[in-house]
């Protein structure tokens, strides 16, 4: 997972996904598969859905040692938890996807919207099709709810009816493999936000101290409230940790940013225009002028206008 996260932070604008290597064993016995997420109302970071999976006859040894919802656990409990299932990989499988801000804001913000739900009903469904497609023999599943239980039931059922879906409330605390996947899942953003690379550096403000300045990214951490505070810029907004989607981060760029009146296009699109428009000659030199976009993918006109 270090890997798959460190190439996460280097570029931290697209999501990636993270799997261990299917067992033996769940490739050839039923299996019980668990999603969780984590990191789903925080203004800073990634939001991370994780999968467990192993032999239905065997997980009840998930409880036995000691995977319970990664809510009750601390930090450091966590982590040994995640090394501990990361070690029995002669039946237990695990993957998560980090979904990065980003990634939700252009989700949320186009034209046709996809809500929070609907991405996290996308990775969800994603992780179980990666584990059918890596040849684990999953036939039954447990999912921490997001929205109504029924509903989400009928969707993953109608997807995936060869499968046995249970969709319910609190599914972390009443099903080990639901909460390893809480685990796995927690672990995993916690580190994605811990080693955050800023892309837009020296532009974010970190000087008071060698420790992590942004907090738990939850919009009621002091912390994290001083970092939105003092990390904006007027014109461009936020570094890629914000979600700018969130009300959070709408209300600073409101009372903050440098507001904006976009032109009505409505008259311009109806508006019929030549595409040998975009083509003439500038007048100043025998080239013309070409678009950033050709001339950053290094693309070249293969006839002339006339």
């Amino acid at each position: 997972m270090e890997e798959g996260l460190r190439s996460f932070s280097e570029r931290n604008n697209r999501n990636i996904t993270i799997a261990s290597q299917v067992p033996d064993v769940c490739r050839n016995e039923a299996c019980a598969l668990g999603i969780d997420e984590a990191g789903r109302g925080p203004v800073l970071g990634p939001m991370v859905y994780g999968i467990t999976y192993c032999p239905e006859s065997r997980a009840q040894e998930l409880k036995a040692i000691g995977c319970a919802d990664s809510k009750t656990l601390t930090e450091e409990q966590r982590e040994k938890l995640f090394e501990k299932l990361d070690s029995l990989g002669d039946f237990v499988g695990w993957a998560v996807e980090v979904i990065s801000p980003n990634s939700i804001c252009n989700s949320m913000f186009k034209r046709l919207k996809h809500s929070l739900n609907e991405v996290s009903h996308d990775s969800a469904i994603g992780l179980i099709r990666k584990a059918l497609s890596l040849e684990a023999n999953i036939t039954s599943v447990f999912v921490d709810t997001v929205g109504p239980p029924e509903k989400y039931q009928a969707k993953l059922s109608a997807l995936f009816p060869g499968i046995k879906i249970t969709v319910s409330k609190k599914a972390d605390s009443l099903f080990p493999v639901v909460s390893a996947a809480s685990i796995c899942a927690k672990v995993a953003r916690d580190k994605a936000l811990s080693s955050w690379q800023f892309r837009e550096s020296p532009f974010v403000d970190l000087k008071d101290s060698e420790e992590m300045k942004w907090g738990s990214g939850y919009p009621g951490d002091p912390t994290t409230k001083k970092f939105l505070a003092k990390n904006i810029d007027p014109v461009f907004g936020f570094p890629q940790l914000v979600r700018f989607s969130w009300s959070t981060s709408e209300q600073i760029l409101k009372t903050k940013g440098v507001s904006v009146e976009w032109e009505d296009t409505e008259e311009q699109e109806n508006q019929a225009v030549s595409v040998k428009k975009f083509f003439v000659n500038s007048g100043k030199t025998n080239t013309p002028r070409r678009h950033p976009y050709f001339a950053d993918r290094r693309l070249k006109p293969a006839t002339k206008l006339v």
